[in-house]
């Protein structure tokens, strides 16, 4: 089988995750230590012992994902022999799941990746003011009806479709008046449901360029190394491997759309036919279903999950 690994986005922490890998492995335990020092922070314990509303927390959450996604990794390589370079095609990240395939394929250094994905952590969160901004999911309609309501809903203000996440799944994002009348207008066009998220920010969205900012120059002060495999990156849905065309892009996804359900199609066609996601949660395998239904899909994130993989990965 040909495989990608994939990475997942902010909404899969969970407190507790990670804890299992730390107590099992030292590998794990020194990508969490890694972190923990390259942060000045305690981020392994947050992780692990909550509270949940301080991990949810833009700035925590990104750094804390990329983390776990980070010591499943060191311990494949390290009990197993199974690494990017020799088991992946290609690698793919959901928004900031993207820092973690690059940290993955070796582009970005761990304490790099960790002090980047609080900083844009940070600058997502600040880019507007509490309640300025909202995102909705629209249940049911396909992207180019989706974004026809977003174009429809913005009358002046910011309306855009953020997360092209399948078939049926479009996140719309921008001003809360005109994300709110993107709810009634979808009804109108046939949407299923279509609900406000519970968010702290409308990310991927033009509102966001004071983030995209920000990020043009902490990801110029960075070394960036070609990756071992291509990243199939958020904003063109396609493979990237040349490092400044990884960095361009990485400031344009801050406020452009993550047009996941195109990633997975286009490495489907390249023949990808086993999808990997590496981290907490399973939400990447979940929409596997609709992007892809005739291949595999895996999630790792657990020593019996690492268990389970290493049979099907050798």
């Amino acid at each position: 089988m040909t495989t990608a690994f994939t990475f997942p986005g902010q909404g899969s922490q969970a407190v507790g995750m990670g804890k299992a890998l730390a107590e099992n492995f030292a590998s794990a335990r020194r990508v969490f230590d890694e972190v923990d020092a390259a942060l000045g922070q305690k981020l392994s314990l947050l992780m692990w012992e909550g509270p949940e509303g301080d991990l949810t927390l833009t700035e925590n959450a990104q750094p804390a994902l990329m983390a776990v996604s980070m010591a499943v990794i060191r311990v494949l390589e390290a009990e197993h022999g199974i690494t990017v370079k020799n088991t992946a095609a290609f690698v793919a990240g959901h928004s900031l799941g993207e820092y973690a395939a690059l940290a993955a394929a070796g582009t970005f250094t761990l304490a790099d990746t960790a002090r980047l994905l609080r900083t844009r952590g940070r600058a997502m969160q600040s880019a507007t003011p509490v309640g300025v901004g909202a995102m909705a999911a629209l249940l049911g309609l396909d992207f180019a009806v989706a974004a026809q309501v977003a174009a429809e809903a913005a009358q002046g203000e910011v309306c855009q479709a953020a997360n092209d996440n399948s078939d049926g799944q479009v996140v719309v994002s921008g001003n809360k008046a005109a994300v709110e009348r993107a709810l009634d207008i979808a009804k109108t066009k046939g949407a299923k449901r279509a609900i406000l998220l519970p968010v702290s920010a409308p990310f991927h969205c033009s509102l966001m360029q004071p983030a995209a900012d920000v990020m043009a120059e902490a990801l110029s002060r960075v070394d960036m190394a070609a990756p071992v495999v291509p990243v199939v990156a958020n904003v063109v849905a396609g493979p990237l491997s040349d490092p400044d065309d990884i960095r361009r892009n990485l400031v344009a996804q801050v406020t452009g759309t993550v047009r996941w359900r195109e990633c997975v199609a286009y490495m489907a066609g390249a023949g990808v036919d086993r999808f990997c996601e590496i981290g907490s949660g399973k939400v990447l395998t979940g929409l596997l279903k609709k992007n892809a239904p005739a291949a595999t899909g895996l999630a790792i994130a657990t020593p019996d999950d690492i268990a389970v993989a290493a049979a099907q990965l050798k």
